[in-house]
């Protein structure tokens, strides 16, 4: 069976995929996260995916072998429009008024890559906030939860209260959309379940 990779920082990665028994090894991949002009945001993010599956793969060189690097990208978009981590606490109290009462769409895509072989795929899910008030946007930036994460909020977190319901998948949101991956694995011959009791 093939070494899985895992090209991503995220510790909400590392235990979506230890979730479903998936044994991996953890890789850096640095990749300009830049926005295209005039690019889509499922274009952008699928991209992402597969840059950094490709980052990865480069990385390991030679010693790639038969090895598999799973890379993923999780975006946050209201009307049309990418939020990035927030920049600031002034960026970050702008973005959840936005978010705030509204519906907005979380985009995740992964990609897995191996020599000459690269399969992704883009799940998106919707996301319904309830309103928040100024004094509780405050409360949650000095939390300190906001600051690394796309749109300024995780959802596995503190953020959850803002939650009123979700259409499509949670891990999705979270970071890895886990139906899509084991199908995608399956497709490597990497199975789930293996540390499994």
């Amino acid at each position: 069976m093939a070494t899985l990779h895992l090209a991503s920082g995220s510790p909400r990665r590392r235990e979506l995929l230890a979730q479903i028994g998936v044994p991996f090894r953890l890789l850096s991949a640095s990749i300009d996260e830049s926005v295209r002009p005039g690019e889509p945001a499922p274009a952008y993010v699928e991209r992402l995916a597969r840059e950094k599956a490709a980052a990865g793969l480069a990385a390991l060189g030679d010693a790639a072998g038969d090895a598999c690097v799973l890379g993923a990208d999780t975006s946050v978009v209201l009307d049309g429009r990418i939020l990035g981590k927030p920049q600031d606490r002034d960026d970050f109290l702008t973005m959840l008024a936005g978010l705030s009462g509204r519906e907005h769409e979380v985009l995740t895509a992964l990609a897995v890559a191996q020599p000459g072989r690269c399969i992704s795929r883009l799940v998106t899910s919707r996301v319904r906030f309830r309103v928040i008030p100024q004094a509780e946007r405050e409360a949650y930036w000095a939390s300190g939860e906001p600051t690394d994460k796309a749109g300024g909020y995780a959802i596995q977190g503190l953020g959850a209260v803002f939650v009123e319901n979700i259409q499509g998948s949670y891990s999705a949101v979270v970071g890895l959309p886990l139906l899509e991956t084991a199908d995608v694995l399956g497709e490597f011959g990497i199975s789930c379940w293996q540390r499994v009791g």
